[in-house]
């Protein structure tokens, strides 16, 4: 038996994954345990929980990978303020003296920390790096269904690299063309996150779901002015309009002066038809690079299979329409596709790239078990935190159960749905979710600002029966990571009459577009999660009896979290979310929690707790 953990760390999003012969255990990001979203520090929860996971000790673990090099990181650096200079002094003298305390040393630090899970662990020979990209590459590829594929990275910036082709055959990987810092793609998009007042590496999602409230009035002037893109879809950013390179902000004042506005101050200012003009042109000009790139890939290789990781592959909107235009046969896109899956990465990279370990590709799905790869908690456990926790619950058996919530779902309830393995990567599927009914119209609203505690224009994903897909919305292939975005079906689409279309903005979100409110966007569009028997039967058999109630084979599916706070791992992360918020129903694997049966002292106010995020 050969074992390999894999880490991520120190930027955003630590995270650790655990692979046994080959095979993925376990994998969880540090922020689940620590509740501090993003976390960046050393996961020594996620490596102890993955350990767990698998009966080991760390020091009986055969090999440990990191999932970037930290001197050639440290060689970007220098090599940008000599580039630069004098600008980004400051800069420059506020990173040094982490990067000599620590990170030049990153592998002695490590071995360190580590000795934290472990005071037997003593070889740090066992200890080792991978290319920040290759990890993404890895990650993308080796857990796909293909024995062949084109493999896509797009994010911020790795060690050099911001973008990598790269080409999967079996089981090794080759990196045949590369974008380094600062043109990156992920920056970009981030910049513009920066501006409209979002907290960047945290609020693209908000950018990306604010974008169909606006139009793309500014796109030319990106084109013109920030971004030249050749014709395979290659790119260099203007950097006279950008800080990050050299300051401690995406933007400049060059950038505010080209869009005629300051950066907006989330504290003071509210959104305006601007800032979703702004976040639809930014968007739209993304696409139509991402669309460039991949087009000219696939005529370049001719390969049919399509694999994508790093953070821009998280822009749903981008993947759906790569779908849309049917550039590549099948696209196969990593679930925790940010800095977090690069722990995955980097253990699969070691697995087959450096000791050529064979590939077993399971053709149906993918080798990610759905991505529930966190803990789970078993009813005894369950019972003994909920009793501890003051609690009143009930107990039923599975149909019981599953009745019982199908009917409060179709009664207008919301439901707080802690089931099976917490989900590995941004998304909740079904088993850590804030579940509901699509076709209530005020559904959306209640959840964003009752629920959610955010921004009433944040849109929610349909979790829908796979065999059911095409015939509500324009996709039919397996979507189950909700990675990728469609329109709802024009038969179940509500027209806009004349008086509705004179509407601007967020005056238009109350407008019902669909026989699914609650998850069509003001678009028609909506980011779907297909529901599949072999991954998650529970859910699975939860959307059957919700659709033998209601001929509806869809639930609202949104992150069981509030605002700021990551989705939640423990029974009583839960309990607390269920207190805290107009949550009507905590459903822990087979125990049932009815908020009005609850002790009125154990509700928690959540007010002037919760983060910008």
């Amino acid at each position: 038996m050969k074992s390999i953990l894999g880490i991520s760390a120190f930027y955003h999003d630590s995270a650790a994954a655990l692979l046994v012969d080959g095979k993925i255990i376990a994998a969880a990001q540090e922020e689940r345990f620590t509740r501090k979203k993003h976390d960046s520090s050393y996961p020594y929860n996620s490596i102890n929980y993955v350990l767990s996971e698998a009966n080991l000790e760390l020091n009986q673990i055969d090999q440990i990978v990191f999932y970037e090099k930290p001197f050639l990181k440290f060689e970007r650096l220098l090599e940008t303020f000599l580039a630069f200079a004098p600008k980004g002094f400051t800069s420059f003298l506020m990173s040094m003296p982490i990067w000599l305390r620590e990170k030049l040393f990153q592998k002695n630090f490590i071995f360190e920390q580590l000795k934290r899970n472990d005071n037997k662990f003593n070889d740090i020979d066992k200890l080792s790096f991978a290319e920040h990209h290759f990890s993404h590459a890895a990650s993308a590829f080796f857990p796909s269904p293909f024995n062949e594929a084109v493999i896509l990275t797009l994010d911020g910036v790795g060690e050099w690299a911001t973008s990598t082709l790269a080409i999967g055959k079996d089981n090794k990987i080759s990196i045949v063309k590369e974008i380094f810092f600062p043109h990156s793609l992920g920056l970009l998009y981030s910049a513009f996150t920066y501006y409209t007042g979002f907290k960047v590496n945290s609020g693209e999602y908000k950018l990306m779901g604010l974008a169909p409230y606006g139009s793309p009035k500014y796109k030319d002037l990106i084109f013109k002015k920030l971004i030249d893109v050749k014709e395979d879809g290659s790119f260099r950013l203007n950097m006279k309009y950008f800080n990050f390179a050299t300051g401690l902000t995406m933007t400049n004042e060059k950038f505010s002066k080209l869009f005629g506005q300051k950066v907006r101050d989330p504290n003071k200012e509210l959104l305006t038809q601007f800032h979703m003009d702004i976040a639809s042109s930014i968007q739209a000009a993304i696409e139509e690079i991402v669309l460039k790139l991949v087009s000219s890939i696939q005529k370049e290789t001719k390969i049919k299979n399509l694999c994508l990781a790093g953070g821009v592959a998280l822009n749903c909107v981008a993947n759906g329409k790569i779908i849309k235009n049917k550039i590549f046969e099948n696209v196969w896109i990593q679930p925790a596709s940010g800095d977090a899956g690069g722990s995955l990465g980097a253990a699969l990279a070691y697995w087959h790239q450096e000791i050529s370990q064979p590939r077993k590709i399971i053709k149906s799905y993918d080798s990610m078990n759905g991505s529930y790869l966190g803990p789970k908690f078993n009813e005894d456990d369950i019972e003994k935190h909920l009793i501890k926790l003051g609690a009143k619950f009930n107990k039923y058996d599975d149909k019981i159960l599953i009745d019982k919530i199908a009917n409060e779902l179709k009664e207008g309830k919301i439901v707080g749905w802690f089931q099976g393995r917490m989900e590995f990567g941004p998304r909740a599927l079904g088993c850590r979710s804030i579940i509901a009914d699509p076709r209530s119209e005020k559904m959306q609203k209640d959840l964003n600002l009752k629920i959610k505690f955010r921004e009433s224009f944040r849109p929610f994903a349909p979790s829908i029966l796979r065999d059911d897909l095409n015939d509500w919305f324009e996709l039919n292939c397996d979507s189950p990571y909700m990675l990728l975005c469609a329109d709802v079906k024009e038969n179940i689409q509500i027209k806009e009459n004349e008086k509705a279309k004179e509407l601007f903005g967020i005056e238009r979100l109350n407008l019902k577009r669909s026989s699914i409110p609650a998850v069509t966007h003001v678009d028609y569009s909506a980011r779907i999660q297909t529901v599949h028997k072999e991954t998650n039967s529970k859910y699975y058999e939860l959307l059957e009896k919700f659709k033998s109630l209601t001929k509806c084979p869809i639930l609202v599916n949104t992150s069981f979290n509030i605002r700021g706070e990551p989705i939640v791992c423990s029974v009583a992360d839960a309990f607390k979310c269920f207190m805290g918020t107009e949550l009507d129903i905590l459903v822990c694997e087979n125990f049932i929690l009815q908020k009005n049966e609850q002790d009125k002292n154990l509700l928690n106010d959540y007010k002037g707790q919760i983060e910008l995020d």
